[in-house]
């Protein structure tokens, strides 16, 4: 190979390199939990009720009036991670015959973690588990522990400090719940703020 070709061959390296490693970086940027605009240092409680949340399965729809949520964020490494650390559900009901006679959120703490998909930020929940017993002498679920597991993806919004979940954010996230040997759908709007340092300060994601 003569210089000229070995100069040309070099250059050519140099730039799939370069193009490399910025694609490496772009893949491998996600948002962080922000403050006032300002990254977090150190790390905050969230908690939050659904304004609206239903989790359908066998087309029953289960709804609790008080669906409360406590999650411990921080950043690690640029990239917004927590923990669902207690949700307490309570007056829960469906939109059929079926009664909610008991409903408990076990093993804490499911892990959390943000990301970018498609230029839209996502919150990500492993570990979710949930059991739920119905009542009800015309319900085809009456007596049974109906156990919900999986991951839970919801898309966030900075301009309403929440997280959506719904069939559409689950797709996104590759994530799914599941019971009974089925899917389970799971939508419901969930505002936050902080309640530590950073409490009255606006709630970010980027």
């Amino acid at each position: 190979m003569n210089k000229k070709r070995a100069r040309a061959f070099l250059a050519g390296l140099l730039v799939a390199s370069a193009f490399c490693a910025v694609s490496v970086a772009s893949a491998s940027a996600a948002p962080a939990w922000r403050f006032n605009g300002e990254e977090l240092g150190g790390t905050e409680t969230l908690l939050g009720g659904a304004e609206k949340s239903g989790l359908s399965l066998l087309g029953v729809t289960t709804t609790c009036d008080n669906f409360l949520y406590q999650v411990d964020i921080w950043n690690k490494e640029g990239t917004g991670e927590g923990n669902v650390v207690d949700l307490p559900l309570f007056n829960c009901y469906t939109n059929t015959t079926c009664t909610v006679e008991a409903i408990e959120a076990e093993s804490f703490p499911w892990p959390a973690k943000l990301s970018t998909i498609s230029s839209s930020n996502y919150l990500t929940v492993k570990g979710v588990d949930v059991w739920i017993l119905y009542g009800g002498w015309f319900c085809p679920m009456w007596g049974w522990w109906v156990n919900v597991t999986g991951s839970a993806g919801g898309l966030l919004s900075n301009a309403t400090e929440s997280a959506t979940f719904s069939t559409s954010s689950f797709k996104a996230t590759g994530t799914q719940l599941k019971a009974l040997g089925g899917s389970v759908e799971w939508n419901g709007f969930f505002p936050s703020e902080g309640f530590g340092w950073n409490r009255e300060e606006a709630l970010s994601v980027s």
